[in-house]
Formats: structure tokens, C-alpha cells, sequence
């Protein structure tokens, strides 16, 4: 049982405080023992896929000449791809999901500022030079 410390020694408040307790340490509980929670290689691998978004966002301020049209169409189109798949698994995996949409929403906006960025002709011989 844990140590409960109140400033007030009137049943109900201690009743209060134990209930609380009880309610969040079930809560820590199942979310160490769910089949995706931190035990898990299907939390820690999205965990770390936020690298990818994060390196997604710096490039934000890169200019758009130096940008990859198959860099950013990769990301976003494995983002689609492993966003769907998470929502299909068993069990569903939040977190994979919402790494990747933001993977997917950064390589969109990559593309989206690589295309309007250049002028059209140089758009597709830029395509079928990378």
C-alpha cells in the first residue's frame, strides 16, 4: 500500500486521495503491460522514428533548391503506407500512427514547397535527374 500523506485526517479526504492513487497506479499498470506499451519494440521504434519528423522540420528552413524530390516523396509515401497499417494491426498502434502522419505531412510539405519553389520546366527534368 503506498505511503499517503495528507494534511487533513477527515475520512473523506483520505478516501479521496486512496481512491486517486489507486486510479492512477492502475493507470501506470496497464500502460506498462499493454501489448504495444514501453515493454515493447512497438513503442520504442515509432519513439524514435520522431527523429525522422524532426529532421523533417529542419529542413524546413533549407532552401528549396537543395531539396530531394525522392527524400521528400519517400517520407510521405511511407507515412501513408505505415499510418494506414497501424490502424490495422492488432493491437492498433497510436503511436505509430501519429509519427507517421507527421512523416507523411512533412514529405508532403517538402514536395508541396519543392513544386512551387521551381519553375515548371525546371520541375521536370529536376524529376528525371533525381
Amino acid at each position: 500500500r503506498p505511503l499517503i500523506i495528507c494534511f487533513s485526517d477527515t475520512p473523506t479526504e483520505k478516501g479521496v486521495i486512496s481512491f486517486f492513487m489507486a486510479v492512477v497506479t492502475r493507470a501506470v499498470r496497464e500502460f506498462l503491460n499493454h501489448p504495444a506499451g514501453p515493454k515493447t519494440i512497438f513503442f520504442w521504434a515509432p519513439t524514435f522514428k520522431w527523429g525522422l519528423v524532426i529532421a523533417g522540420l529542419a529542413d524546413i528552413n533549407r532552401p528549396c533548391e537543395k531539396l530531394s524530390y525522392n527524400q521528400s516523396g519517400a517520407l510521405a509515401a511511407t507515412g501513408m503506407i505505415w499510418s494506414r497499417y497501424s490502424l490495422v494491426i492488432i493491437p492498433k498502434n497510436y503511436n505509430l500512427f501519429s509519427v507517421n502522419m507527421f512523416v507523411a505531412w512533412t514529405g508532403l510539405y517538402q514536395l508541396y514547397r519543392i513544386y512551387t519553389c521551381k519553375p515548371k520546366a525546371d520541375v521536370t527534368t529536376a524529376i528525371k535527374s533525381d
